[in-house]
């Protein structure tokens, strides 16, 4: 009662250094929690929204979830309720061992903002594994000399449990020779002698079967047997001994199976068999005897399957020395393992995000853990990723990583990133781990459509087919998706007299552009609006372009007669000296054309005449010029001329004109001199003879205005009909909008001019009065003739 009262005060002692130790190592932000193995699935450990201040809508806001050190998904959130859940069912031998306390660490995270409660569980032991021994049978020899008292070791029992559920007790079958005693180790565990209580005789009895039982602490308690064969041999008084107690050995963690580790050998003075020594393993536990072996004679410990640092750091193995009498001695081998670089580094990845938008800064791509399971420099790592990209590594908690984005990122610029994250240790050689990670960038609308030109000219002609294509407008934009769908649409012109709706339409799908109605160059030379071009974005983006429509001219409109006036309601006659020299001026014929360019040029021909020969027309100008002198009877009085005015359009439009020429006789100025009467009167002459005839010229020229002023006022009241010196003198406006070509003849389409012969005994020049409508500017950007003085004062006679 004693030695157990003993062995029980030394176990609470035992109990409580290990409950301080564990107290002191505990970390005060730590929150701690128990739970029993093997507890069912589903079962509550404890509400974690509770005990860390949290509310439950939190817990879902903030993505929060528990990651235990293992990786392995022991426990569950239930962020409904924040309750801490077991998720499979915890057997405490498996994750710890012996261990005592068994702790599991794990964190509870949350995000936005990103933050940590690191927490443990404690995994009660309960009483699930009977005591266990390894040999079926154990064969021990005593010599019938054994002195009463002496003890015999024997092989301990393996429980798996620990504390009071451990193995606590020995007992053996009733017998009248031995009992048990039970040996406490410095390890703490306890372990069973057979003490000799009366002599043994081998002639009365040779040999003893006895049964070892195991007690564990358990309620109830658990137990496992062995049988116990005790062999009385003769006398022995020599036990085997080795030189030292202790052996210890280094051994790489990476050393082949087979590779010899140590021989350690004993010595008996005995002879014969009492002095035969075999070797064995003494309380060794099953991974002791499934690592090592050792050869019974040589006593040469070799490996029997690989080590691993990781998972056992050093064994402590005891080696029992027999003779042949049965005494034997023991010694301790202590193996080091040493660690070696042979496991490389893992990335655990908590949480990805594989879609992030172009235009959020700092955005977190991924959450994720590192670790190796070597130790020293071997389990030193060092977390990288490319240098070229926008994002970086930001260290948190402990061993765990954020990848978040740098700035902004342009999806146009580049709308895949592939980041590879490198994790190196630090041992010889470095191991390496890669893990990748593809990252999209989703499209914000951040581009507007943009047109592939700022402007546009189109041109169309006249006289178009309604709903023409005349042309389109393109607009690219480097969204994506919605982002990038253009449509297009007429913008309001700046003139609000435009009639920009009635004029052409744009589809709002491609941008074509059509024209609703036919255009007339005449009317409406050039116009210009501009076109816009909306993305589908949220909110929608646009652009702007200048679209310049020119009416190209067609020749559809044909000369118009100015003068001589054909629907006059006299004919108009034109009075012609009969001394009159050849090229005098008869009259000239003016025309327009309402149309552009080389449609508009004029050429005068002389299509009819009473007298072939007798009159000419210049083509360039109209003017109708006498071809010979009128001297000649034959030639009658009266002539009748008719003038052609084509344009040089194609095909070509035409018009014609009646003039009706008198001959007459007694002009006070018989003739106008031809261009080279008038050339040669253009030369030097003498200075007094130019200042005579100025003088002269301007007393004349007084005297001949003054009464040409009068006689046009008399002539112009009068109405109706006049005499045959008179033309009549068109009221009102022409019709039509008249075109100006340089050098043809023609009257721009801002004028409108009076026309009037004088008749009696005036001159027969004509007078081409004031315009009587002023000059207004004419745009007309779509053409640009250049004006050939050498053809302009350059004429062709037309003779018939």
């Amino acid at each position: 009662m004693e030695i157990r009262g003993a062995l029980v005060l030394r176990k609470r002692q035992v109990l409580i250094l290990f409950v301080l130790l564990g107290l002191s190592q505990a970390r005060p932000e730590s929150v701690p929690y128990s739970v029993a193995e093997e507890t069912e699935i589903g079962s509550l450990v404890a509400n974690l929204a509770r005990d860390l201040g949290l509310g439950v809508e939190e817990l879902s806001s903030r993505e929060a979830r528990v990651v235990c050190d293992d990786n392995e998904k022991h426990l569950h959130l239930d962020l409904l309720t924040g309750d801490l859940l077991i998720n499979d069912k915890l057997d405490r031998e498996e994750m710890c061992g012996s261990t005592e306390p068994c702790v599991m660490h794990f964190q509870m995270v949350l995000e936005n903002p990103l933050q940590f409660f690191q927490a443990e569980l404690h995994i009660k032991d309960i009483n699930d594994h009977s005591p266990t021994f390894l040999d079926n049978e154990i064969v021990i020899k005593i010599s019938e000399s054994t002195a009463i008292g002496t003890t015999f070791l024997m092989e301990s029992a393996q429980d798996l449990d620990v504390g009071s559920n451990s193995l606590q007790n020995y007992t053996v079958s009733p017998n009248s020779h031995f009992y048990i005693k039970i040996q406490d180790s410095d390890d703490g565990k306890i372990y069973p002698e057979l003490v000799l209580h009366r002599a043994l005789d081998h002639e009365e009895e040779p040999e003893l079967r006895l049964t070892l039982v195991a007690l564990d602490g358990g309620n109830p308690p658990r137990s496992g047997t062995t049988l116990v064969l005790i062999k009385v041999l003769d006398i022995n008084d020599n036990a085997p001994e080795f030189p030292q107690r202790l052996y210890e050995v280094q051994v790489p963690e990476n050393a082949p199976v087979g590779s010899w580790i140590i021989t350690v050998s004993a010595k008996d003075l005995d002879a014969g068999n009492y002095g035969k020594i075999l070797y064995t393993f003494f309380h060794a536990s099953e991974d002791i005897r499934k690592t090592f072996e050792i050869n019974p004679i040589s006593a040469e410990v070799h490996l029997r399957s690989q080590l691993d640092f990781e998972v056992v750091q050093s064994y402590t193995i005891n080696i029992q020395a027999t003779d042949g009498g049965g005494l034997s001695e023991e010694c301790t081998l202590l193996v080091k393992v040493i660690d070696t670089n042979d496991n490389p580094p893992e990335v655990i990845i908590s949480s990805i995000t594989k879609i992030i938008p172009e235009n959020a800064a700092e955005t977190l791509v991924a959450l994720f853990s590192v670790r190796d399971q070597d130790s020293g420099e071997n389990g030193r790592i060092i977390c990288s990723i490319q240098e070229d990209l926008p994002f970086f590594l930001k260290p948190t908690f402990k061993n765990f990583f954020t990848l978040v984005s740098d700035k902004a990122l342009d999806r146009e610029e580049r709308a895949e990133y592939n980041i590879t994250i490198s994790v190196t240790d630090m041992g010889t050689p470095r191991l390496k781990t890669e893990h990748n990670i593809t990252v999209l960038v989703s499209d914000v609308n951040d581009n507007a459509p943009a047109f592939t030109q700022t402007s546009y000219t189109l041109w169309v002609r006249e006289n178009n087919s309604p709903a023409l294509h005349i042309g389109s407008v393109s607009a690219t934009d480097s969204d994506a998706g919605a982002n990038a769908q253009v449509t297009y649409s007429l913008l309001p012109p700046p003139d609000p007299l435009l009639p920009l709706a009635s004029l052409v339409s744009i589809n709002p799908d491609n941008g074509h552009l059509f024209a609703l109605t036919s255009l007339d160059h005449e009317a409406l030379r050039a116009f210009e609006f501009r076109v816009g071009a909306t993305d589908r974005g949220s909110p929608a983006l646009s652009s702007q372009a200048l679209v310049r429509v020119l009416v190209a001219d067609a020749n559809d409109n044909a000369p118009f007669v100015l003068y001589p006036l054909q629907n006059a309601s006299a004919p108009c006659t034109e009075l012609v000296p009969r001394a009159a020299e050849p090229g005098y001026l008869v009259t000239k014929v003016v025309a327009v054309d309402g149309d552009a360019g080389q449609n508009a040029w004029l050429s005068y021909q002389l299509l009819k005449a009473t007298e072939p020969g007798l009159f000419g027309v210049w083509a360039h100008n109209g003017e109708v010029r006498t071809a010979r002198l009128l001297l000649s009877e034959r030639d009658a009085p009266k002539q009748r001329l008719v003038v052609l005015v084509k344009d040089n359009g194609e095909p070509p439009l035409s018009a014609s004109v009646t003039l009706h020429v008198l001959l007459v006789d007694g002009f006070s100025q018989p003739y106008l001199p031809p261009p080279e009467a008038e050339a040669a009167a253009a030369a030097p002459a003498d200075p007094l003879t130019v200042y005579l005839v100025v003088a002269l010229a301007s007393v004349s020229s007084l005297f001949l205005f003054s009464v040409l002023v009068f006689v046009a006022v008399r002539l112009c009241r009068r109405g109706g009909a006049g005499s045959a010196g008179r033309c009549p003198v068109p009221e009102g406006h022409f019709p039509g909008h008249l075109v100006d070509v340089s050098g043809t003849g023609t009257l721009s389409q801002s004028y409108q001019y009076e026309v009037c012969l004088m008749g009696g005994p005036g001159t027969n020049e004509f007078k081409f009065l004031k315009p009587i409508i002023p000059d207004l500017p004419v745009q007309d950007s779509g053409r640009h003739i250049g004006e050939n003085e050498n053809f302009r004062n350059s004429f062709g006679l037309n003779l018939q």
